[in-house]
């Protein structure tokens, strides 16, 4: 089945859904309904959020099934918060140091963020823990 259309093919307005039918005995119901959040997620975030949701959360199995790495992952994910309009904590902004640069850079981000203030040592410990199990 085809994804919801969000923008209007002719204006690019937005579209509402006004009617409703079901298959099996042709019920209509009419009205006006606002799509939900995941709808109008594009097609790659809302297989991230399945794989996310079939690892029960767990970044350390989807690091596995998807050949990612761990700052990958939890950046793909805030990008996804945000896209549901949801906030992404303070101090867990996508970094794009720590994508690329691994590991080293990670933890040289981590530790700037506890100079700065932005997270607390014990939160830097912890992941400092995780990247050392990695």
């Amino acid at each position: 089945m085809r994804k919801i259309l969000e923008k209007c093919p002719s204006c690019g307005g937005e579209l509402v859904v006004t009617e409703l039918q079901c298959p099996t005995c042709a019920t209509l119901v009419r009205g006006q309904w606002e799509p939900c959040r995941f709808c109008q997620l594009d097609a790659e975030t809302l297989q991230f959020i399945e794989v996310f949701v079939k690892n029960r959360g767990n970044l350390k199995e989807m690091e596995r099934e998807l050949a990612e790495s761990y700052w990958t992952l939890r950046a793909r994910l805030n990008q996804a918060i945000e896209a549901l309009g949801l906030e992404v904590p303070p101090g867990e902004e996508p970094s794009r140091e720590a994508e690329s640069d691994g590991p080293a850079s990670a933890r040289r981000l981590i530790l700037q963020q506890v100079q700065e203030g932005k997270i607390e040592a014990a939160e830097a410990v912890r992941r400092l823990s995780e990247l050392s199990k990695e």
